[in-house]
């Protein structure tokens, strides 16, 4: 079993790659499916060792430790995470802002922020399936009247806007699309004025599935609060990734397998601020009692899940916190940045966020007679690993597939160089 990583450690990438015997060559998309660390990969077989000594039931695990672990990614209760979670030492968070978000709008004094969400807690958080499942869990149980607006912008995830879609159109919601810049940068004097107009419910994607553009969601959420509007962040590209703290944001909606680098078949939700408004499609025995919602989130769950799968999760997590989620950010928007510059003008391929854009998720827009199906085959046979993004997956930004680069840490310069030359032969 490999040893857990070093807290603090100069160079998180290299302990991050040192904590898997086994890495894909040329894997580069982290922001698809990421590799599992040797620890995560024993806590998942071990579990099922133990299911089948001790019968599934019978080997059911305490999960409260990562439940800390995953409220804690939202700066919650930052000052007891050490300590309260296994395998993460004294410090192992710092540079994780918790008090970022008092003054995030300029205009805003310290600590005049109204409504403010409390801390997450380990009750706070519940597992789904997959991050859409806890989309759906999330949005499909909530309460809004008929008459309600929600807010969203253009780069809305593809399954998220079908789902807001049909709730619309059951439950007589009008969808309000928020103004953004050209990169799709929400617009915060545009979204207080939509705020100002009403607004039930604002959902926003941290970092899109097709663009690697970070929301400013610290200065989003404020504005929310401050209007008393609550804020649904989707961080499923986010955590493990960009700093998530600050955001105050009612609930966040997460995923295990993209920079978590946990195993698939596990998403997540997090809701320190759940209201009686706030309950699950309909009732299960697990979190209803008699038809009314248990408290805290285990009203979203079900009983039956692979368990196994979730204690991976919970590993991986212990992982990222133990490395430092500030170095383990920092190294990444490097990463990011050392990919924009090397594969910006490749063969025509040109990149479509900013070049200093502050995230490790990259995507190109082909040039005439080039295609991202195209490129990803190429790839292929070079052993290097992209992905290609559709249009239906971001439907009101999207006209055609682009190609999706995401180096996970310590990725070396070399691979992308290697990813260069490939979009520059065609």
């Amino acid at each position: 079993m490999t040893s857990p990583p070093t807290t603090g450690t100069a160079c998180p990438g290299a302990a991050w790659r040192a904590a898997r015997a086994v890495l894909p060559p040329g894997h580069l998309d982290a922001a698809g499916c990421n590799v599992p660390g040797d620890r995560t990969l024993d806590a998942v077989i071990g579990h099922l060792h133990l299911e089948r000594e001790r019968g599934g039931y019978p080997a059911e695990p305490d999960l409260t430790d990562t439940r800390t672990a995953l409220a804690a990614l939202t700066g919650a209760a930052l000052g007891t995470v050490a300590g309260a979670v296994p395998g993460v030492a004294p410090g192992a968070v710092a540079g994780m802002a918790p008090n970022a978000v008092p003054g995030a709008v300029a205009g805003m004094a310290p600590n005049a922020v109204p409504g403010a969400v409390p801390g997450a807690g380990p009750g706070d958080v519940a597992f789904a399936e997959s991050g859409t499942a806890a989309m759906a869990a999330l949005l499909g149980g909530w309460r809004l009247p008929p008459g309600s607006r929600v807010g969203h912008l253009r780069t809305e995830y593809g399954s998220t806007l079908m789902l807001l879609r049909r709730l619309a159109a059951d439950r007589a919601w009008t969808l309000v699309e928020l103004p953004a810049d050209a990169d799709g940068r929400a617009d915060l004097d545009g979204l207080r004025e939509r705020l100002s107009a009403g607004l039930s419910l604002v959902t926003v994607p941290h970092i899109a599935s097709h663009h690697g553009v970070v929301q400013p969601a610290a200065a989003i959420g404020a504005l929310c609060r401050a209007a008393g509007v609550p804020l649904v962040l989707d961080a499923c590209q986010s955590f493990g990734h960009v700093d998530v703290t600050g955001a105050g944001a009612t609930a966040y909606v997460g995923t295990s397998r993209k920079w978590l680098a946990g195993p698939r078949g596990v998403g997540f939700l997090i809701v320190p601020g759940l209201t009686p408004a706030m309950d699950a499609p309909f009732p299960a025995l697990h979190g209803h009692a008699d038809g009314v919602p248990l408290p805290g989130a285990v009203r979203y769950e079900g009983a039956e899940a692979a368990m196994a799968a979730r204690v991976g999760l919970g590993e991986a997590v212990r992982e990222h916190l133990a490395l430092g989620p500030a170095a383990v950010h920092a190294h990444l928007a490097h990463l990011g940045r050392t990919a924009r510059r090397t594969l910006d003008g490749a063969g025509g391929w040109r990149v479509r966020e900013p070049l200093d854009e502050p995230s490790a998720l990259v995507t190109l827009h082909p040039p005439p007679g080039d295609s991202a199906a195209a490129a990803r085959a190429r790839a292929a046979r070079a052993n290097l690993l992209v992905s290609v993004v559709p249009a239906a997956r971001a439907p009101l930004d999207l006209t055609e597939p682009v190609l999706r680069v995401s180096p996970p840490p310590g990725t070396p310069p070399e691979t992308l160089t290697a990813l260069a030359r490939v979009l520059s032969e065609r």
